[in-house]
C-alpha cells in the first residue's frame, strides 16, 4: 500500500505568529515552545551522556528497579529462615505460605494489598534473572515457593482452605499454673478460635465486669460453635487418570472420611478448651457464690416469716391445748387404722401395677424377636393408659388373671379383654390404643 502524500505545506507569517495550512485541513497557529518536560530531559540526558535510545531505556529501567526495592524495604521486614530458602517447591503443601511472603505476623488478618506488596517485594529480591545477573547460582526453587504462596493466598477459596489448617495462627491456651491475666491470655485464645465462625458477630471473653448473661452467652456460643473449617487443604491429591475411575473414587471417599474425622476431633478439642476455661473463670465462681448467698438470704427470709407465724400460732394453741389433746386422743386410734388401711391399699395398687408391666415385659411386648425401642415405648404407653383408666377393683382382678397366664397369646388376650371393657364403659376410645390391638 502506497503511503498517503500530504498537500504542500504553506506558511502565512505575520508579525506575531505564523499561520500554517495543509490544503483543506483546519488551520492552527504555531507558537514558541520552551525546552522543558520529561521528553526534553530524556533527549538532553541521551545527548550529554552519549547514549543511544535503547541504552538509555535499559539504564533507566535498572535505576527504577533499584528505587522500588529501596521503597519496599522496611525497618521491620521479617527475616528469612535459611531452611525456608532451601525448601523443595514440590512440597508446597508443607510450606507456610505466609512465612514465605514474610507475613507471619499478619497471617489470616493480612489484607489483599499487603499480600500483593509482599509478593512484589519477594519477587524483586529472589527473581532468578536477578540472581543470575549478580553471579549467584541459578536456583529458582524458592522463587517457585513464592509463586505458589501467591497463588494460594490470592485465591479466596484456596486461602480459606489454607487458613483452615494454619496451626501457626493458633494461640495455645495458658496452663493452669500460669500467672498471667486470665482475661488477656484466654481472650487471645478465643479470638483466634473465633476466626473460624460462620457467624460474623463473635462474642468476646470480656472481663471481671461482664454480666452473667454475657458470660453464659459466650460459653454457649463456643460450646455450640458453628465452624466453617473444612480441612480440604490436607486432602490427598486425587489422581487425574480417566482410565482408573475406581482409584479416583476411592481417593475422594478417603479424603471425605478424613475431613469428617478431623472435623469431629476439632469440635471435641474446642469443647474441651471451653470446659478448661470455664473451670478457671473467676467470674463463674463469683456468680455461684452470689447465687448461694442469695439463696441463703431467701431461705432466711422464709424462715423468719415462718418463725413469726409459729409464734402467733403458739399463742392460739396454748388456749386450745387442752381441748386439742382430748380430741387427738380420741381420734388417734382412728387415724392409725385409717393410715394403715390406706398404706395397705396403696402398696397393693403399686404391686398390681408392677405385675401388669412385668407381664408385658415377660411377653416380649407381644412381638417376635427383639423388640425395638419404638415398640417398647408404644406398648408401655398403652399399658400406662390402661392403668390410668381402670378402677382399683378391676385392677386387682386384672393382675390376678395375668398371674395365671404365662404364654404370650394368653397374656395379650387378658389385655384385650380389659381394653374392650374400658371401651364399652366409655372410659377409653379404640383410637387411644396404638399397639395392643386385636
Amino acid at each position: 500500500m502506497s503511503a498517503a502524500v500530504l498537500p504542500p505545506l504553506t506558511v502565512d507569517r505575520t508579525e506575531k505568529d505564523a499561520f500554517v495550512s495543509y490544503g483543506h485541513l483546519s488551520a492552527f497557529t504555531l507558537r514558541a515552545i520552551e525546552p522543558v518536560g520529561p521528553q526534553y530531559l530524556s533527549h538532553a540526558r541521551r545527548a550529554l551522556r552519549g547514549r543511544t535510545w535503547s541504552e538509555d531505556e535499559r539504564i533507566q529501567a535498572q535505576i527504577n528497579v533499584k528505587n522500588v526495592e529501596e521503597e519496599t524495604v522496611s525497618e521491620d521486614e521479617e527475616p528469612e529462615d535459611p531452611v525456608m530458602l532451601s525448601r523443595d517447591p514440590k512440597d508446597w503443601k508443607g510450606q507456610d505460605h505466609y512465612k514465605v511472603l514474610g507475613l507471619s505476623r499478619y497471617r489470616y488478618r493480612a489484607t489483599d494489598e499487603q499480600i500483593r506488596r509482599a509478593h512484589r517485594k519477594k519477587v524483586l529480591k529472589h527473581h532468578p534473572d536477578k540472581k543470575a545477573a549478580s553471579g549467584s547460582i541459578d536456583d529458582d526453587g524458592f522463587f517457585k515457593c513464592i509463586q505458589k504462596a501467591m497463588e494460594i493466598l490470592s485465591d479466596p477459596v484456596k486461602r480459606r482452605q489454607f487458613d483452615s489448617v494454619d496451626e501457626a495462627a493458633d494461640v495455645q491456651p495458658p496452663t493452669r499454673k500460669a500467672k498471667g491475666s486470665f482475661y488477656k491470655d484466654w481472650g487471645r485464645v478465643f479470638e483466634s478460635e473465633g476466626r473460624f465462625s460462620k457467624k460474623h458477630s463473635v462474642p468476646k471473653l470480656g472481663d471481671g465486669s461482664s454480666t452473667k448473661e454475657d458470660v453464659d452467652y459466650f460459653y454457649n456460643f463456643f460450646y455450640n460453635f458453628d465452624s466453617w473449617r473444612s480441612f480440604e487443604y490436607l486432602d490427598e491429591d486425587v489422581p487425574d487418570d480417566s482410565d482408573n475411575r475406581d482409584n479416583k473414587r476411592y481417593t475422594e471417599r478417603k479424603n471425605k472420611t478424613a475431613r469428617q474425622k478431623r472435623k469431629t476431633e476439632d469440635t471435641a478439642r474446642l469443647r474441651k478448651l471451653v470446659d478448661d476455661c470455664l473451670t478457671l473463670d473467676p467470674r463463674v465462681k463469683m456468680f455461684k457464690e452470689a447465687e448461694r448467698k442469695a439463696k441463703e438470704q431467701r431461705k432466711w427470709e422464709r424462715e423468719a416469716d415462718a418463725r413469726k407465724a409459729s409464734e402467733q400460732a403458739m399463742k392460739a394453741k396454748e388456749e386450745e391445748e387442752r381441748r386439742r389433746k382430748e380430741e387427738e386422743e380420741r381420734s388417734k386410734n382412728e387415724r392409725l387404722n385409717s393410715k394403715k388401711a390406706k398404706e395397705s391399699a396403696k402398696n397393693a395398687k403399686k404391686k398390681n401395677r408392677r405385675a401388669v408391666k412385668a407381664a408385658v415385659k415377660d411377653a416380649n411386648y407381644f412381638v417376635d424377636g427383639v423388640a425395638s425401642a419404638a415398640v417398647i415405648d408404644s406398648t408401655l404407653d398403652d399399658v400406662d393408659l390402661i392403668l390410668e383408666k381402670i378402677d382399683d377393683t378391676d385392677l386387682v382382678d386384672f393382675a390376678q388373671k395375668l398371674s395365671g397366664s404365662t404364654e404370650r397369646d394368653a397374656v395379650k388376650t387378658v389385655f384385650l379383654d380389659v381394653i374392650v371393657d374400658l371401651i364399652s364403659s366409655g372410659k377409653a376410645k379404640p383410637t387411644d390404643f396404638k399397639t395392643i390391638k386385636a
